[in-house]
């Protein structure tokens, strides 16, 4: 019989190196699983040293470089009350922390870390798992800016909503902006052309002087888009233009207090979305502007209408009294008009008008009231004048309405001319307004019974 070959079994393995074998399969395991799910994973000793990285590489660097080197030296903030997840003495649950990346980057991660402690309950050391949330954070917080512009933008449309008149809708507009902003002031900049001088129309804040030339400069570069700029004394300033539908050019001006910081794309596009509000209000603004003027104006001449000169006349008269100054009415009505417009037809008649409103404009000062009262009959206001001066206006139209209907009308038309009445209400004589005009009203007829094309003055007679 052959003997069989064997072979002896290995020795068994003592109780001590069981244990070891499964304290280091269970340590592998333990590495394996916290590789899985952190980013970071660290135990750290007494004196705050690494002794464990995982995994390695851990943030860009080889876990070799970091074990004994001191884990304070990884936070990308120092100082006091920044949390150290290396040091903790009791547990702590979803803290972040910003920590050094080897590329030179810098991390934000989430940490969950506890203290280790000895038999006695010394704390020896930490360990704790990070995950990063970089990324995610920057997600968040493009959302959460994403929800302030909206929020700043509702605000702002809520304070708008709650006012009728353009101008105060605008107001109402930089206001919240300036809160919104951390602004020292915000204004709407605007010039008629690129090239031409820039002039406030709207402020709110203080500041605006500071400014001014920096924000004129940015908004004649022809730039749409947000631009920030400096001012010699350290103000930040944040520019953005914008176009009219009616081609005028303004610009949104937001600035901060010198030595501020400075403006980031956050700000850039929060302006950006209030550019856009602050145009559409300034369309509605020259929409209203333009209704009133059209409510206030005679459409033919474009001079005041009857309801615009006797509201204007009120504060006009008011003004002269407190300035203790003269304030003289004329009542100037054409002569011969009918027969225009039944011989020559109502476009020569609207012609003579025309002429007429742009000659009593060329004799009489912008400061002055120029009105149509209605058909041919027109009234004139001159502030800080007397009857003297209106005399002398009242002679120069004698001759050259004649003169300069005639070229309109032709040398066969009616000889039109204007007969005018004239009232001065002297300081501080305290004549109701309703009895000026039935002076002025009464020495113009007193013209046309008299015959026509001439002036008169009609002096009151004092008690």
């Amino acid at each position: 019989m052959n003997d069989l070959a064997t072979t002896d079994p290995p020795p068994a393995a003592t109780p001590i190196e069981v244990l070891q074998g499964a304290l280091i399969d269970s340590r592998q395991r333990w590495r394996e699983l916290i590789a899985l799910a952190a980013d970071f994973a660290f135990e750290t000793d007494e004196w705050g040293r690494f002794t464990l990285i995982t995994p390695d590489p851990a943030l860009d660097w080889p876990a070799g470089t970091l074990v004994g080197q001191p884990a304070a030296a990884l936070l990308a903030e120092g100082g006091i009350g920044v949390f150290d997840p290396f040091r903790v003495t009791a547990k702590v649950r979803l803290r972040q922390a910003w920590l050094k990346r080897g590329d030179g980057g810098i991390a934000c991660l989430t940490f969950c870390a506890a203290p280790i402690q000895d038999a006695t309950g010394r704390v020896t050391g930490s360990r704790g798992i990070g995950i990063d949330m970089t990324e995610r954070d920057d997600v968040a917080a493009q959302a959460a800016a994403a929800l302030r512009r909206s929020e700043v933008v509702d605000h702002i449309l809520r304070r708008v909503a709650h006012e009728v008149l353009a101008a105060r809708m605008i107001g109402a507009a930089l206001d919240t902006l300036v809160d919104a902003l951390g602004a020292e002031g915000v204004a709407v900049l605007f010039a008629a052309t690129p090239a031409a001088a820039a002039r406030w129309v709207y402020i709110s804040g203080t500041g605006a002087e500071m400014v001014m030339d920096s924000a004129s400069r940015q908004l004649q570069s022809g730039e749409t888009a947000p631009a920030a700029t400096m001012t010699p004394d350290g103000r930040p300033v944040l520019v953005t233009a914008c176009q009219t539908r009616a081609g005028e050019n303004a610009g949104l001006i937001a600035w901060r207090r010198p030595d501020s910081r400075a403006w980031d794309g956050d700000d850039s596009r929060l302006i950006g979305s209030a550019v856009k509000i602050i145009r559409m209000l300034l369309e509605r603004e020259a929409i209203q502007l333009e209704m009133t003027r059209q409510a206030r104006t005679d459409p033919l001449t474009g001079l005041l209408n009857r309801r615009a000169f006797l509201e204007e006349i009120e504060r006009h008269a008011a003004r002269q009294d407190r300035d203790n100054q003269p304030g003289t009415l004329m009542f100037a009505d054409l002569d011969h008009f009918k027969p225009v417009n039944d011989r020559l037809g109502h476009e020569a008649g609207d012609e003579v008008l025309r002429c007429t409103a742009a000659l009593l404009r060329k004799t009489f000062r912008p400061s002055d009231l120029i009105a149509r009262l209605g058909g041919d009959e027109f009234a004139i206001w001159l502030n800080g004048a007397d009857h003297m001066t209106a005399a002398e206006r009242a002679e120069y139209l004698r001759d050259a309405v004649p003169r300069d209907l005639a070229e309109v009308i032709g040398p066969e038309g009616p000889h039109v001319s204007l007969s005018i009445g004239i009232a001065s209400r002297e300081p501080g004589d305290g004549e109701p307004l309703e009895s000026l005009m039935r002076r002025a009203d009464r020495a113009m007829y007193e013209v046309k019974r008299g015959g026509r094309g001439h002036w008169r003055v009609s002096l009151r007679k004092r008690p």
